[in-house]
């Protein structure tokens, strides 16, 4: 059994992005493209992946403003999800908004993704609005529940 006290949360570089779009991939129908990754680690975006030894089990990339944060995107690789690892980063961003005095932090959820809502609802974050048809989707367009925690 590997121990997933040893994962580690560090810095995206753009060598990283062929790993995580296998992630990408494999776990949203429609995910980003690599040029979505470099553009964010370009752009200066919190940008941090989850690793252990040489295995990168998941990522996230957080945009900040000077009193709020918006997670862009955050995702655990199949083979490691239900085990605490998306808890784990989606806190380290919260750790970093609250470093850089935000008030609020910010995230989109697919309305069909209840695994994930039910994390951040557990997180602190609550349902603010909802974007209609925000995603796109098999059968055309998905809504998106946003979810805000005040900190």
């Amino acid at each position: 059994m590997i121990l997933l006290r040893a994962a580690n949360i560090r810095t995206m570089h753009l060598s990283d992005i062929d790993r995580i779009i296998l992630i990408e991939r494999e776990i949203f129908l429609f995910p980003w493209s690599p040029g979505n990754f470099s553009d964010s680690i370009k752009a200066g975006y919190v940008c941090q992946v989850l690793e252990q030894d040489d295995t990168l089990m998941g990522y996230g990339i957080m945009m900040r403003s000077p009193e709020e944060a918006h997670v862009l995107t955050l995702g655990i690789s199949a083979d490691w999800q239900k085990k605490g690892l998306g808890k784990k980063l989606l806190q380290h961003f919260i750790e970093c908004a609250k470093e850089q005095a935000a008030k609020s932090i910010f995230l989109d959820v697919r309305e069909s993704n209840h695994g994930a809502a039910q994390l951040y609802k557990r997180m602190g974050f609550h349902q603010i609005a909802t974007r209609k048809g925000y995603y796109p989707a098999m059968c055309g367009r998905e809504d998106a529940l946003v979810m805000q925690l005040e900190l």
